[in-house]
């Protein structure tokens, strides 16, 4: 499933939805789970039902009743969830990892941390070292996760707006011209309809 290098990230995520759909149990989640995915996770959010309290309950309880159905699923459905993602990760070569929410609350469970190589000029490495050494990181890797987090705070919409026109240009090019298909000179695009073949038989 993402063997493909043409499949765009929108197509995996429809079949990935499609997919999920018919592995997870009814009954699992109140309503369809977020799919999200990468290149390297899946990771999947099923929404729980709220536990019933009475009218007086107050913030505190009901965060704790949320709390305590989040993990009940976790702990209830453990076998199966990893059934699912080891015949996910055999499809598409992905790690998968769950999630649930509950009320405000949500919790991932266990979720993939990738390292990502890159490399950095002098006034870049400062910026870690500085955040390293006025004991905002622990290290540089650590300093460059908290800038990434920095950026997504505050220039979320920024990045969802970018996100989305690239999803637009994945659709316009999935729309445009098939490099195999047929050709404004050969329309019908098949030597079968070359005049100089007529009355030929197939073979």
């Amino acid at each position: 499933m993402a063997g493909d290098d043409t499949t765009t990230t929108d197509t995996l995520s429809a079949r990935l939805r499609g997919w999920f759909a018919g592995q997870i149990p009814d009954g699992w989640f109140a309503a369809e789970p977020s799919i999200q995915v990468d290149r390297e996770e899946i990771v999947v959010i099923g929404s729980l039902p709220e536990p019933a309290l009475g009218d007086d309950a107050d913030d505190v309880a009901r965060a704790a009743a949320c709390r305590s159905r989040i993990q009940r699923f976790r702990e209830d459905t453990r076998d199966q969830r990893m059934t699912i993602a080891d015949r996910a990760e055999h499809r598409t070569g992905l790690k998968v990892s769950w999630g649930a929410t509950c009320g405000d609350l949500t919790v991932l469970f266990t979720t993939q941390s990738v390292p990502v190589m890159t490399r950095l000029r002098m006034p870049e490495r400062q910026v870690l070292d500085t955040l390293v050494v006025g004991g905002v990181a622990r290290s540089r890797s650590e300093a460059l996760n908290w800038c990434v987090r920095l950026v997504r705070e505050h220039q979320g919409e920024w990045i969802d707006a970018l996100r989305d026109a690239l999803k637009d240009v994945e659709r316009v090019r999935s729309d445009g011209p098939n490099p195999g298909g047929p050709t404004d000179a050969d329309p019908n695009g098949g030597p079968e309809h070359d005049p100089r073949r007529r009355g030929r038989k197939r073979s």
